[in-house]
């Protein structure tokens, strides 16, 4: 259910990002940096977390050597949720998550903790970012998300 708030017909009207309204670009980054870092935990540890439009993941991959031996390699990616491809009508790379793998939600508690925010200020945060990058989507906007 979480996925559905971000299948957007109409803009975001500022009234639905009442964090981000009282946030400055400098608190959203921190916020963001500590959720990277989570996330990256997270991938080291051989799960996937699933953040509302999509998941990232480490995914077995293939890479090209020297005298064209071919290495297997994890790759992580992030991965748009199906629903939301459909829906804005985009195409990305197929990526095959192996099956075992686990799935986890972010845990604002334990991001907020490396903060000095409330893990719903954290929570806020994230969700009504994803809902600026669904607006995006819906609109045909470029995005740049950069995550180290």
């Amino acid at each position: 259910a979480e996925m559905q708030k971000y299948l957007l017909y109409n803009s975001v009207e500022p009234e639905e990002l009442p964090t981000l309204r009282e946030l400055n670009t400098i608190e959203i980054c921190k916020i963001w940096s500590a959720m990277s870092r989570h996330i990256y935990r997270q991938l080291l540890q051989k799960k996937v977390v699933e953040i509302g439009v999509g998941s990232f993941a480490v995914v077995p991959a293939h890479a090209t050597v020297a005298e064209g031996k071919v290495l297997p390699i994890e790759r992580p990616m992030f991965i748009l949720n199906k629903p939301l491809k459909m829906f804005y009508n985009l195409e990305s790379e197929e990526a095959k998550i192996p099956d075992e793998t686990p799935v986890v939600h972010p845990d604002f508690e334990a991001i907020a903790a490396n903060t000095h925010f409330r893990h719903e200020i954290v929570q806020h945060c994230v969700q009504e970012t994803l809902l600026c990058f669904a607006e995006a989507l819906r609109d045909n906007k470029e995005v740049e998300f950069s995550f180290r």
